[in-house]
């Protein structure tokens, strides 16, 4: 039931958090300069007008907007030409603007919106690949495709409520046709130009693609249209519309695709790195810059992952010392904790339903503990589901989709494909990070604050995402979640570990050109992970570059900014403050946060 499901603030705390003020060393947190704000608002309705999707997500196809809601992206011939143009024309216009007269909030979104254009200017000069979940090389893999977004989209961010709805519904069918076809073309051409996934990660786009390729009247894209259309007493012909659309245009479209998919992997080779097409490193250098918003090199990063990497290992060696686990390697006493068949919930749907409850359970018992370092919680809901069993193959283990600006609940998912990989004492991390106080919390805030421009909002950068997120894990264990769970502790350390991993092979792969195999041999035998659950990790690194390193980088520059801000302020600092000034400003690069807080810092002691 969605009531159970939601995670809305008990009316008692939502007094307290929800509708609290901002504390008053935010007086310059709304933006003020009247050119910036109608800049932004133009470059936010351009930005729509090119992804629709994005206006459905946020809730804005409507009024004005309406026309985005029955139409998707498109993929055609020159979209990289027409992206770079586009953000060429922005940066023109931005930069027209004098920086120097800007202060408070409108200087840091103008750095922050500055930052975004210019990597995205870097980023479009590569004619090749796709934007899925960051810069792929690749416009078509497991993660990457039309073929695994456009369905769960649909489903799941399109709304049926009127006739209007289950036409455009229909209307971005017919398009995903289209799609799928401009997607084929923008493969083969790039292909053609020695730009191809490797081997493993075509055998896995095959089996996901043809999973999903069902008949109409089967297929999860018409029975989420006819199930929705019927509940809102719209009839039954929806449904036999888009199994007729989904049998005479989008199966066509897939048989296509999966045909130049097994022609490509008839000639593919094994190699994962993009050293193999990206010859200076360029390419990969801006990926790394992109997913951590600063200049490290790869050299460096690989570095700190072997470095850290260690001192957790220290840690985690200690908890497993005192429960008497002295006997192998930290990895392989990890291992062990996997074989006690009592701490696992099932591979059956009851089983799976447990493993979603005691996910409730864990969000119920740390919101009550939020108001020790929290001001304010965001005033949205989400919910925990499993990931759609058509893309569990090749998804992530469990990721986390921001709610919408109209009410619609963000969504959490846990990749239920195979519960092994989900023993109790591992979960508790991920809801935290996944949930409160980790993504649904930092994006929440971010989508509620009337501070911020929407072109903000709807803006992302993975460093401090995911750097929150990793830091929220470690708030979590300072907040006592684990003072009665032993094992959950060792859970969220092995967590630690396996990002300080993320560091080594993601630039192992692509710099310093590991073969799958080095990869996922050096990540389970540093944190203990089954084969196949690494194998999946490993193949998600070598589809979207650089990405894995954002997490740790980002937790890096967030308890280096705490550990700042409590050295100079001593008896001053307020760990909520930190947090309340960390995130009021939304979703930065690392640069610009550390800029926020030592503004702060420099504010809060005069």
């Amino acid at each position: 039931m969605l009531d159970r499901r939601s995670f809305l603030l008990s009316a008692a705390a939502g007094a307290v958090l929800a509708g609290a003020p901002a504390s008053p060393v935010f007086a310059d947190a709304v933006a003020g300069d009247a050119r910036l704000g109608a800049l932004f608002d133009a470059f936010f309705q351009e930005n729509l007008q090119r992804s629709p999707e994005g206006a459905t997500q946020l809730g804005l196809d409507k009024g004005a907007n309406a026309d985005l809601r029955s139409r998707l992206t498109d993929r055609g011939p020159g979209q990289h030409q027409r992206d770079l143009a586009a953000v060429e024309s922005q940066l023109q216009r931005l930069t027209a603007l004098d920086r120097s007269a800007l202060t408070g909030a409108d200087a840091v979104n103008y750095d922050t919106v500055l930052y975004a254009l210019k990597t995205s200017k870097r980023l479009a000069q590569f004619d090749f690949g796709g934007r899925s979940y960051g810069p792929s090389p690749y416009v078509i893999s497991q993660l990457t495709g039309a073929y695994q977004s456009v369905p769960d989209f649909l489903d799941t961010k399109h709304r049926i409520d009127t006739t209007i709805d289950a036409d455009a519904y229909l209307s971005r069918l017919e398009q995903y046709a289209a799609v799928l076809d401009q997607e084929t073309a923008r493969l083969e051409r790039d292909v053609a130009a020695g730009v191809a996934p490797p081997d493993f990660l075509l055998d896995e786009t095959l089996s996901q693609l043809g999973q999903g390729r069902t008949a109409g009247v089967d297929n999860k894209l018409v029975q989420s249209l006819a199930r929705r259309a019927a509940a809102r007493g719209l009839g039954a012909s929806y449904g036999a519309a888009a199994a007729r659309l989904y049998d005479d245009k989008v199966a066509p479209a897939l048989d296509r695709q999966l045909a130049a998919l097994k022609k490509v992997r008839s000639g593919a080779q094994h190699d994962p790195g993009v050293w193999r097409f990206d010859k200076t490193g360029e390419f990969f250098a801006a990926c790394l810059q992109s997913a951590t918003t600063t200049q490290k090199s790869p050299e460096e990063i690989h570095q700190i992952g072997l470095e850290q990497g260690r001192m957790v290992s220290a840690r985690i060696d200690g908890l497993l010392k005192a429960r008497g686990l002295t006997t192998g390697t930290v990895a392989a006493r990890i291992q062990g904790l996997y074989k006690d068949p009592g701490l696992y919930f099932g591979q059956d749907e009851a089983g799976k339903a447990r493993l979603i409850a005691y996910c409730y359970e864990r969000l119920d018992a740390v919101r009550t503990r939020l108001p020790k370092v929290f001001k304010r919680i965001p005033p949205y809901r989400f919910e925990v589901r499993a990931v759609p069993s058509d893309i569990d193959t090749g998804a992530p283990l469990a990721y986390s989709q921001a709610p919408s600006l109209d009410g619609r609940p963000g969504i959490v998912y846990f990749n239920l494909h195979d519960t092994a990989e989900w023993p109790r004492w591992n979960i508790p991390t991920t809801v935290y990070h996944e949930g409160l106080p980790g993504h649904q919390m930092e994006s929440g805030l971010a989508l509620a604050n009337p501070g911020l421009p929407l072109i903000r909002k709807s803006m992302g950068f993975s460093a401090y995402a995911e750097g929150w997120a990793l830091y929220t894990e470690q708030l979590a264990d300072e907040l006592g979640m684990y003072e009665d769970d032993p094992l959950g502790q060792i859970g969220y350390l092995k967590g630690q570990l396996f990002r300080c991993g993320r560091l080594v092979v993601d630039t192992g792969i692509h710099h310093f050109r590991w073969t799958r195999e080095k990869a996922v041999a050096y990540l389970t035998g540093l944190d203990g992970d089954a084969v196949g659950s690494t194998t999946r990790e490993i193949d998600r690194y070598c589809s979207i570059p650089g990405q894995a390193c954002s997490y740790k980088v980002g937790h890096n520059t967030w308890t280096a900014a705490r550990a700042r801000a409590e050295k100079a302020l001593g008896s001053r600092y307020d760990i909520k403050d930190f947090h309340e000034v960390g995130l009021n400003c939304g979703r930065v690069p690392l640069e610009v946060l550390d800029g926020v807080i030592d503004r702060w810092i420099a504010q809060s002691r005069t």
